[in-house]
This record gives structure tokens, C-alpha cells and sequence, in this order.
């Protein structure tokens, strides 16, 4: 049975998650935070950066918001991963730099810095004093900044300003109907030609960037407590079925489990469909 916890701190602006015994893939996605991730059962394949990296036990995943990836199983192992979703001013005030860090490689090795994450992220899960769970999330912010972090810096190969212009009208009309002809319109280019630029430039296709940007709207209106139906609509999915879908496909969680977390006292620990009630939260 699949466990998915799932806990919020609103004063930090964080949100940590502990997925147990997952069998599913990850579609390419993209999320509006850093995210800062820990393997610790399952092998899987990571599609990031034109790159394809396997993932073992023990491995720390970092990704930059906006930045597109995809996962997928190595073998029939399950997977138990815990996560951290960071906003990008946490990060910068880590650094102590005016712009958002990098970091050169998605994947690393470090079982030290693992074993302190694990410590960290346990905090979040368990309720730890405030001031305790703030401090230790920056003394390992610092940590991992020192290591393996980069001041921000222009990307090597900025995108095309056709594809920066078909980015910014998807992100404006999301909750419309967009076709392909519109969005060449914009962006001044022809079809083949803008899918070719869009899917090299920025790893998914541009109907996967628009369920991205999509599904990132609904999270915000699920936090707010919107109705999964209402929140479908106004995203611009065409029906909830087909948002349902998407939406645990990309986080693991139904729209409902999701809203649930950020209305209700105590984090919720959600077994996956078609499985009985959880015995207790995760560890």
C-alpha cells in the first residue's frame, strides 16, 4: 500500500512530502519552487537537462524552479522519497546573494548531507518547534550552498524569443482553449519550427508546458480552498476527470487529498487509490 504524507508550513512557505512504497511515474513537469528530494528505497531513471540519470537510494535530487524533469522506474523496485518544496526567496536569503543559487548537477552523492536532509525533513513531519525547524532548515541550506551551489547566472543557451513569447502567452491563456496556429502566431514562427525550438529549449512540448502551468494555477486555488471542480474550470481543464488525472499524475495526490491538506488541523497520511486506510502517518 502506498503512503503519501504530506505537511505544510505556511510561516516558511514550505511544504514537505514522504511518498512510501510508489509505484507510478512522473510525467515531465516543472514546479514554481526549489525542490530538494532524498531517495531512500527504489531505483528510477531522471530525465533532466537533455540528460537521463539513474537515481539509487541514498541520492539527493535538486531542482531549480521552472526547470522541467521527469522520472521514471528502474526495475519493479518501490520507491519511498522524501521532499522538500522550498519558495525561491528562502534560498536567496541562504545565500546571502541577491539572486536565486543554482546548482550545476540534479543528482548527488553525498551520504552526510543525506543523512542531515533526513534529520530536517523528519522535523517538518513530526512538528517541531518553530524556531528549531527554521534554524535547521537554513544551517542545511548553508551546508548544501557551500558545497554544491552557484550564484545565479545567465543561462549558456537562452531560449529563442519566439519561444519566450509562446511561453508568456501560455502562461497568460491558460485557462483558455489555445491551438497550435495562435501560439505560432505569437511566437512568429511555423509549427514544426516552434515545436522543434519549444521542446528543445525548454524539455517538454508546449501542451505539456501548458498542463504544467495549468496544474501549478490549481495547486494555488486548492490551497485556498476551492472545490477540485471549480478549480478544474477555472485552470482551464475541460473536465474534472481529465484534471484528476493529470493532477495526480504530476504530484502523486488528488486535487481533493491536496485541498484537504491545507484545510484541515493535522497533515493527512493518503493511501493511494484503491487501497484501505493507512495504519498511522508515515514515519
Amino acid at each position: 500500500m502506498a503512503v503519501k504524507t504530506v505537511v505544510c508550513d505556511r510561516a516558511l512557505g514550505a511544504v514537505a512530502y514522504r511518498f512510501s512504497g510508489l509505484a507510478q511515474p512522473f510525467p515531465s513537469h516543472f514546479h514554481e519552487h526549489y525542490v530538494i528530494g532524498l531517495v531512500e528505497r527504489g531505483r528510477r531513471l531522471l530525465h533532466c537537462r537533455g540528460r537521463v540519470c539513474p537515481v539509487f537510494p541514498g541520492d539527493l535530487l535538486v531542482f531549480h524552479p521552472g526547470e522541467p524533469h521527469s522520472c521514471e522506474p528502474c526495475g519493479s523496485g518501490l520507491l519511498d522519497y522524501r521532499a522538500l518544496n522550498l519558495p525561491a526567496p528562502l534560498l536567496r536569503d541562504a545565500s546571502g546573494q541577491l539572486g536565486a543559487p543554482r546548482f550545476p548537477e540534479n543528482v548527488l552523492h553525498d551520504p552526510g548531507l543525506a543523512g542531515s536532509f533526513r534529520a530536517l525533513h523528519q522535523q517538518f513531519l513530526c512538528g517541531t518547534d518553530g524556531l528549531g525547524r527554521e534554524e535547521s532548515l537554513f544551517l542545511f541550506l548553508s551546508l548544501l550552498l557551500c558545497q554544491y551551489g552557484q550564484p545565479e547566472e545567465a543561462p549558456p543557451s537562452c531560449p529563442s524569443e519566439g519561444v519566450r513569447r509562446a511561453c508568456g502567452y501560455l502562461e497568460a491563456h491558460f485557462a483558455d482553449r489555445v491551438t497550435l496556429s495562435q501560439l505560432c502566431r505569437c511566437a512568429g514562427l511555423s509549427k514544426s519550427t516552434l515545436l522543434r525550438a519549444f521542446t528543445r529549449a525548454k524539455g517538454m512540448t508546449p501542451y505539456r508546458y501548458l498542463e504544467a502551468v495549468r496544474v501549478n494555477h490549481a495547486k494555488k486555488l486548492l490551497e485556498a480552498g476551492v472545490p477540485p471542480a471549480e478549480a478544474a474550470l477555472r485552470s482551464g481543464f475541460s473536465d474534472q476527470s481529465h484534471f484528476t488525472g493529470y493532477f495526480s499524475r504530476f504530484l502523486g495526490l488528488t486535487p481533493g487529498a491536496y485541498r484537504d491538506i491545507f484545510n484541515s488541523q493535522d497533515p493527512p497520511a493518503v493511501p493511494q487509490k484503491g487501497s484501505g486506510p493507512p495504519s498511522g502517518k508515515a514515519p
